[in-house]
């Protein structure tokens, strides 16, 4: 995965436990595509402090995500219930009433843990 993506993935689970000074840096630099340079502008620090900003940023995220692995187990689960609909989507299509109905009920619980 393009280390881009993935540092916008994790910022969306951690995000909130870096300073309010590297939420900005990372969000102008990530979100809003700005140069160091033009971040260094808006918040009003160094080019090298706005590129050290976002790199203790980034080391953080990382560091939430081998300790916690969220955005880990949200794959997993993910992967697990496409798993899980589509065994019951073939059951679905069985021959007997009682199978159907569990497939159903089997589906209508997977759609509740996606939403």
């Amino acid at each position: 995965m393009k280390d881009s993506v993935n540092m916008t993935l994790l910022y969306d689970y951690y995000g909130q436990l870096l300073t309010d000074k590297q939420r900005e840096c990372f969000d102008l630099y990530y979100n809003q595509d700005y140069s160091l340079a033009e971040i260094a502008a808006e918040v009003g620090i160094s080019r090298q402090g706005v590129h050290d900003s976002i790199a203790r940023a980034e080391t953080m995220l990382r560091h939430m995500e081998e300790k916690l692995g969220c955005r880990c187990r949200e794959e997993q689960l993910q992967k697990a219930l496409a798993v899980i609909c589509d065994a019951a989507g073939q059951l679905s299509q069985s021959d007997d009433a009682k199978t159907r109905s569990l497939a159903g009920d089997i589906l209508r619980a997977a759609d509740t843990i996606k939403e």
